[in-house]
Formats: C-alpha cells, structure tokens, sequence
C-alpha cells in the first residue's frame, strides 16, 4: 500500500528534515576536496618542525672537545656549548705595551706559574680606557707560548659579558682537558638588577666545585670594584642592613687575588707609545714632526693612551700610504 505523504503541523504540505541541510553539509566537509589542505598544511609543518630541530641539534654540538684543543691556541666560548676556534688572535707584540711595565711584570710572572702547574691568582685589570689592559692579557698568552710545546701550551678562551651566566657550562667542559686554560672576559661590568655577577663569584671561589685546576680567569674593567656606583647605592638605601648589601656587591672583585690598577700615561709616556709602532711597522717620519702631529693628535681626543697612539699611527701610516705589516 503505498505510503501518504506526511502533513506538516500546519496541514500545508509535506514535510522537509529539518537536520538534512546540517547533514549535507557535514558530508561535503569530509569530502577529499576540503581535508587535502588542511593534510598538506601539516605537512609543512611537521618538515618545518623537524628541519629547526635538525639545526638545533647541530648548533649544540661543542665545536671543540676536551681531545680536540690542540688544533687551536685560542676559542670564543658560545652560551649554547660551542668553542670556535680562532685560528689567529688579534693582538699586539709585548714589547710595544708602554708605560704599564710594572703591571705587564706581574701579570708575565702569575701567568708563567699557572703554565708551569703552580698555583697562581685570578687577575681583575682595572682602570683608565685605552690603557692596554685586554692587549696586555693577550700578549702574555703569547709570549708565554712562544717557546713551547703544542702539548704545554696555554689555551686562551673568550667570554663575552653578557655570557657571564653561562661560566658553569664552559668549566665543566674544560674541568676534563689535560691543557691548562685562561678564561677572558673583556668589560667585565655590571649594572641595575643585573645578577649575573653571582655565577662568576660561585666559580671564583665558594662553589661547591670551585674552579678547575687547570683554569684562570683575567678580566678586565672600567671599574676597580665592577659595579656601578648607583647599583651600590641602591643596595643601600634599599636593604635592612646597608652594609652587608654593600659587602656582598664589593665582595665580587675581592675574589680576584691580583689587582693590577692602568692609569692614564704622561706625555713621555704616550709618545714613546707613538714612537715604537712607528719604529715596529716602518712608518718613517722626521721626529719633530711626528712628535708635533702627535701631541695635536691627542688634544683633538682629549686624552692620552695606547689607543689613542694607535688610532694616531694609523691614520699617520694611512696618509703616507705604508701598510701597517710588521718588520
């Protein structure tokens, strides 16, 4: 018996579904046509994904390892566990480095003990800019080379300041090697709420592990106590007991066995400085003039130093077009 048509409530015809347009529309969202977009999209990005966490992993791998530092006498330290080599440090002869006799004396004599196995001083170099300071820990490193074997040379390693936090990482790695290692920080600062500053005093002394045997660190500042002047005023006025907040601060640099203060040098002293880059790199120019240029030279600046020799005899040797390659 065939079936009657149904009525709607209101007797006006037949019925519709009222889920059928939903259900339609369902079935076409399934359709191949919609969900191939959407699977190539996560492809892309599953290839993306896997393509950083390839170079990631390569990234973290140490460019040097404990068996693999004689290939260089000097590295830059990298937070996420490199060392680069670099196969030629810039720096100056020592015998170019005047007017810091007394502290170059103490510095050859502490760097030589340590490269001989005997025990010597963390070294914080202080004072005016420009003074030879950071040239002065690079030409110890290789004046103190220069007569050895490759298996008793010393191995100098960079950090940079804002790396500071990182110094535990770059022990540990160093902690196992048969060299004997300096570690360099040049600018070694800290200001506002920087804290930093407490994962180099755990490494200094009071760390739990203390500082590898077979490592020093030279640093070099501005500032004899490494700290800005308001910093340790902040500390005082904000603390319950100012003087212990101060203690803790001054405390840093107390660590270093060895100060070795750089004051500005007198005028015999920055014109002898002229006088011996000129002699070292063939720049030959009658000494009343040069001594004349030099001193114009240092007033245009505002002040006297190694750098500011330097930068003179470079534009000196600029001008009369000789190239600045040792003799």
């Amino acid at each position: 018996m065939p079936r009657k048509p149904s009525k709607s409530p209101a007797g006006k015809g037949p019925r519709t579904p009222a889920g059928k347009p939903a259900r339609v529309a369902a079935k076409r969202l399934k359709g191949p046509t919609k969900a191939a977009p959407i699977d190539l999209t996560q492809e892309r990005i599953v290839r993306a994904l896997e393509t950083i966490a390839a170079h990631l992993a390569a990234q973290g791998k140490p460019a040097a390892t404990p068996e693999s530092f004689a290939r260089a006498d000097a590295y830059v330290w990298h937070p996420d566990g490199r060392l680069a080599a670099v196969p030629r440090v810039s720096r100056v002869e020592l015998f170019l480095l005047k007017g810091v006799d007394r502290m170059r004396d103490i510095l050859m004599e502490n760097t030589e003990r340590f490269a001989n196995g005997l025990p010597a001083n963390n070294a914080l170099l202080w004072g005016a800019r420009g003074m030879g300071k950071s040239s002065l820990v690079k030409a110890a490193h290789a004046s103190i080379n220069a007569d050895r074997k490759a298996s008793e040379k010393l191995k100098l390693i960079e950090i940079h300041r804002e790396d500071i936090e990182s110094l535990p990482a770059l022990m540990e790695q160093l902690r196992a090697s048969s060299f004997r290692f300096i570690v360099f920080c040049d600018d070694l600062s800290f200001d506002g709420n920087d804290a930093s500053y407490k994962s180099l005093k755990a490494v200094l002394e009071g760390g739990i592990e203390g500082r590898p045997e077979n490592v020093i660190l030279y640093a070099t500042s501005n500032r004899r106590h490494l700290l800005a002047r308001e910093m340790i005023e902040n500390e005082r006025s904000t603390a319950i007991n100012p003087g212990e907040a101060v203690e803790e601060k001054v405390s840093l640099s107390d660590r270093f066995g060895l100060w070795l203060g750089f004051h500005r040098c007198s005028q015999d002293e920055y014109l002898a400085m002229v006088r011996g880059y000129c002699s070292h790199f063939g720049v030959k120019v009658d000494d009343e003039a040069l001594e004349r240029e030099a001193l114009e030279w240092s007033t245009t600046r505002g002040s006297r130093s190694g750098r500011v020799a330097w930068q003179f005899v470079q534009e000196l040797a600029g001008r009369l077009g000789v190239k600045l390659a040792a003799k």
